[in-house]
């Protein structure tokens, strides 16, 4: 028989869980040491940890991704051990990973029921897309989310792709949900929504398991909390027993510098001056086109950049980077000469470096170690002059340098990669751009899915490198972010810049306000908004 999405309407068998005295081991690395999770059913429970604290480990052993472990599980107060995922979703439990795993050559309905295919006439039939479309368009309208069945995946921006995750969750039986940083690509609309649904669900009885390092979140949602460090249970306390500033101080065993603003001077040297900047046609991303931009940034400043998802924030820095399917309009100046360039290759060797939204696909090698990530683009200065082989020493001397700078912490540079936390993984793509000296660095969404601790390393990172002489430009849909560290925020709409808000005017309200200006009135900009 089909299996049926559920709609909102139930959960079938609603679960208890306990995990009980749960350790693995990989390699000689311990990644949990005796951690023990009791939800009930009706449950919100949030797990926080710093990144390698061991939640997505744990989480998937719960999912069956990971069969080999020390410990037991209890589902309604009976044994179960899971020899895969497949076998764990039989019993009840989704989870929505951080990293997408969503194939991108399919269309939405197909990656939705992979593998679970509705078929006509048996387990032997056709596949019955009709039915599989309409179960799709009855998750999306749950969801609030206008994304056509139909649909390739690949084709879809970051944000679509996660909430084809969610309904992809959502679309059988779950009576334990697990999500895993769920709403770090969606916009505030997209999260409320998300938000909702969740509440649905536990008034339903099923039991949620929410990972998330944004505080507001957790205590948001949260019946209660499990803190997580180096592999080890901390604490559990109920939302009324705690605070985001005691789970914090649990996550990382220590006091987290405060976010606070601390100026700094700029140079009045433009770096990058941007007139009258559009996109004639909407970008591989389907966004909105860009609309008449400008602005300058100075050496030394930091330029952050807001908007809602979709306003246009990735395609600005792509547009001056080089990395946009059609030719921006307009007139891009670096150091006060004209540039216009047409791949980022070109942008590179003029002193501009980006790092990317996208960190696992577009940013990290993942094969390769943490030394060949960030000496990736100097390899040819590396070399014994002319031979071209890498000179050992010269590598080890430069990763050295970029690992103790940096504070990334790693076994060394040998070391795989993909064996860093996130923060540490996002310092490493940093290092690689730093060797190259840019003068214009683009920073989109830095700290996304990185945890509290290493965000606030970041924010440091950033202002020591602008006021190394640097210019920073730094997209973020977090806007406690932006007025930690930006000097200027650029707050853009449909394409369009609303507002260039100095950081003594810069509150939540006012860049909200313009972020939503042309929402529902369809009216321009006012002059200031070109003011730069």
């Amino acid at each position: 028989m089909d299996e049926q999405i559920t709609g909102g309407t139930g959960i079938a068998g609603v679960a208890g869980l306990e995990m009980q005295q749960i350790a693995k081991n990989f390699g000689g690395v311990r990644a949990l040491r005796g951690v023990t999770l009791v939800a009930p059913a009706g449950e919100v429970h949030s797990i926080c940890g710093e990144n390698g604290a061991g939640k997505s480990t744990l989480m998937k052993i719960l999912a069956g991704a990971i069969p080999d472990y020390e410990g037991r599980i209890l589902l309604n107060g009976q044994p179960v051990r899971f020899s895969g995922p497949r076998d764990a979703e039989d019993a009840g439990i989704r989870i929505i990973y951080q990293e997408l795993n969503l194939v991108p050559q399919l269309t939405v309905a197909d990656n939705i029921f992979l593998g679970r295919e509705p078929r006509r006439g048996g387990k032997l039939g056709w596949l019955d897309g009709r039915t599989m479309e309409q179960r799709t368009r009855q998750l999306f309208d749950r969801l609030g989310a206008p994304i056509s069945p139909r649909a390739r995946v690949g084709d879809l921006r970051i944000g679509d792709q996660q909430m084809v995750e969610i309904a992809k969750a959502l679309a059988f039986d779950a009576r334990i949900l697990i999500m895993d940083e769920p709403t770090s690509a969606l916009s505030d609309s997209e999260v409320a929504r998300l938000f909702r649904v969740i509440e649905d669900l536990r008034k339903a009885g099923a039991t949620i398991l929410y990972i998330s390092h944004k505080m507001n979140e957790v205590f948001r949602l949260s019946d209660r909390v499990t803190v997580l460090r180096d592999g080890q249970f901390v604490a559990t306390a109920t939302r009324a027993e705690t605070t985001p500033e005691q789970v914090v101080r649990w996550m990382v065993g220590r006091e987290i510098a405060a976010m606070n603003y601390r100026p700094h001077p700029i140079g009045e040297r433009p770096i990058l001056e941007v007139e009258h900047l559009s996109l004639p046609r909407p970008t591989h991303s389907g966004l909105p086109t860009l609309k008449d931009i400008s602005f300058t940034a100075h050496a030394g400043e930091v330029i952050g950049i807001a908007g809602l998802l979709g306003a246009g924030r990735t395609e600005l820095l792509e547009s001056i980077y080089g990395a946009t399917t059609t030719a921006p309009r307009g007139t891009i100046r670096l150091e006060g000469k004209p540039v216009r360039f047409r791949h980022p290759d070109e942008a590179i060797r003029a002193g501009v470096a980006m790092v990317t939204e996208d960190r696992k696909s577009l940013g990290l090698f993942g094969q390769m170690s943490v030394a060949e990530n960030i000496t990736l683009r100097r390899l040819p200065e590396l070399t014994y002059g002319k031979i071209p082989l890498v000179n050992p020493r010269a590598e080890r001397e430069a990763v050295e340098r970029s690992i103790q700078e940096l504070s990334i912490k790693t076994d060394g540079g040998r070391a795989p990669v993909l064996s860093l936390s996130g923060g540490n993984q996002q310092k490493c793509i940093i290092a690689r751009w730093l060797l190259v000296e840019p003068k214009l660095l683009l920073l989109d969404e830095p700290t996304r899915g990185i945890d509290v601790g290493a965000k606030s390393e970041i924010y440091q990172l950033i202002r020591r490198l602008a006021g190394q002489g640097r210019a920073i430009l730094m997209t973020s849909s977090e806007l406690p972010e932006l007025l930690a560290v930006a000097d200027r925020i650029l707050v853009l709409c449909e394409g369009r810049l609303t507002a260039i808000i100095p950081r003594a005017e810069a509150t939540e309200e006012a860049i909200m306000h313009a972020a939503t200006r042309f929402l529902d009135k369809g009216t321009e900009p006012s002059p200031r908004a070109a003011a730069g």
